[in-house]
């Protein structure tokens, strides 16, 4: 896939230092292994991935998920298994009315992100609170005409011609009765009259039909998603390089309290542009190719908000979301997570095997991040196996233990774990070997404790691929 002889160059540091963690503020709680990648193939990459690791500008890091104070579990969605919650459909409505008729929602929906983490819900609401708000909701739309019902007894008094009031217990069980014999009558009548079989519009909607639904030809305002390529970059994407940071400056002041001058062009540059990965193409991949992105959102014409994204050969990774704090009612958010899973599924049709969407990372001693486990079908990466496990087989034990091995057998293992040190593929003096070679050439070398560490961390296939810079 990779342009021919082209390796990934990384220097590694270790993580034995705390630092603060943006979840629960500890000062020095937050504990992370990191090495800065010079340049990066997206195979790599994606195994990195799948080993718990993730980029932030060219520095890709690992939790010490066993040491660190807010344990950060990789999560992935199965786009092609998604089918949007109540809250995903009100949010995907919201925008298309403000489209639509230029409805703007009056409460303030401010979805933040937390130290660089995507999709953050309204930084006022926990998602318990969330869930019980929205639990509350369904049991007064459920049990409405009952109080209506009760305020209208007691406004008028007792109704004369009114038969006598039933047990509760009687009307449900009569309710039950009445819907038996429905069912049944229903079941007679198919026999008798077969329905033709199930056409697509009595099918469930799609994400994509939410995505468009009650949207006029002639809408009161026009949104277009554009994907740029970022790194190497564009012509689309310099041409909109300005228009683009204006919006990233303007989000971290409002969201995130900077002050004006900290959200420079440089640290913007650094943060969102800059990246390892290199473009690629392969005959199975999608058309735009694999390696970094900027999906901008322009609405009638300017840009309000840009989803940072990779395109990796098994998924779409959602890097970062900022946007025009003019529109944070609109849930900005959530919806864009939504078109990212839709584009997911788009790439899908061209590329089999690109069928994830990966949110980054789950951290359920954190509330405000369990949002990203309404996505589902998703999974949860165990951080002892690197295997895969649904999302409901995981939240009892971390409900118990905010670290957790998460797959339940034990006498399964890490089958990329680290066998032979000495195959791990280093680079010194721009010459590409074997650390077994260079632990020779460099005898009174002491740093094979070190590259062990690394090498166990990125795991045997990667460490025979990705060059370990030595000085």
């Amino acid at each position: 896939m990779a342009a021919g002889g082209s390796y990934s160059i990384v220097e590694y540091f270790g993580g034995d230092d705390g630092y603060r963690c943006g979840y629960c503020k500890h000062e020095n709680g937050n504990f992370s292994h990191g090495m800065w990648s010079h340049t990066m193939t997206v195979q790599d990459y994606q195994d990195l991935i799948d080993r718990g690791w993730r980029r932030s500008g060219k520095y890709v890091y690992k939790p010490v998920m066993n040491k660190t104070c807010c344990p950060q579990y990789t999560i992935r969605c199965h786009a092609l298994n998604f089918h949007p919650s109540k809250t995903h459909k009100k949010t995907l409505k919201k925008v298309n009315r403000f489209l639509s008729k230029g409805e703007m929602p009056v409460e303030q929906h401010d979805e933040g992100h937390h130290e660089g983490e995507h999709h953050l819900l309204d930084i006022r609401l926990t998602m318990h609170s969330l869930m019980l708000v929205l639990s509350i909701g369904d049991l007064i739309n459920s049990q409405i005409s009952s109080i209506i019902v009760f305020f209208l007894i007691l406004g008028k008094g007792v109704d004369p011609n009114r038969p006598l009031c039933r047990k509760a217990k009687d009307l449900r069980k009569e309710r039950r009765l009445q819907k038996e014999q429905q069912k049944h009558q229903e079941a007679v009548s198919s026999t008798v009259n077969p329905a033709p079989s199930k056409s697509s519009s009595n099918q469930p909607k799609s994400l994509e039909e939410f995505i468009t639904e009650s949207l006029p030809n002639d809408p009161l305002h026009r949104l277009e998603v554009r994907l740029v390529r970022s790194n190497p970059p564009s012509p689309q994407f310099k041409a909109s390089f300005d228009a683009s940071y204006q919006v990233y400056k303007l989000y971290q002041m409002a969201i995130h309290k900077d002050p004006p001058d900290r959200p420079t062009e440089s640290q913007f540059k650094r943060f969102l542009c800059d990246s390892p990965l290199e473009a690629e193409t392969a005959p199975d991949g999608p058309d735009v190719g694999y390696g970094s992105f900027h999906q901008q959102y322009w609405l009638d014409g300017r840009i309000v908000a840009v989803g940072v994204l990779d395109i990796l050969p098994s998924c779409v990774s959602s890097v970062y979301l900022y946007y025009h704090p003019e529109f944070s009612s609109l849930s900005l958010g959530t919806y864009s997570a939504l078109r990212e899973i839709a584009f997911t599924r788009q790439l899908q049709q061209q590329s089999p095997k690109l069928s994830y969407y990966y949110l980054g990372f789950y951290v359920h001693s954190c509330p405000k991040m369990h949002y990203k486990g309404q996505y589902r079908p998703s999974d949860l990466l165990c951080p002892e196996t690197y295997t895969w496990l649904t999302i409901e087989r995981c939240i009892p034990r971390l409900d118990i233990s905010a670290y957790s091995r998460l797959n339940e057998n034990a006498r399964a293992g890490d089958a990329r774990a680290l066998k032979e040190l000495g195959r791990v593929l280093v680079l010194h003096r721009r010459t590409v070997m074997p650390y077994a070679a260079y632990a020779r050439k460099r005898k009174g070398s002491n740093d094979e404790k070190e590259v062990e560490q690394y090498a166990s961390l990125v795991g045997q296939t990667c460490a025979e691929r990705i060059l370990l810079y030595r000085a």
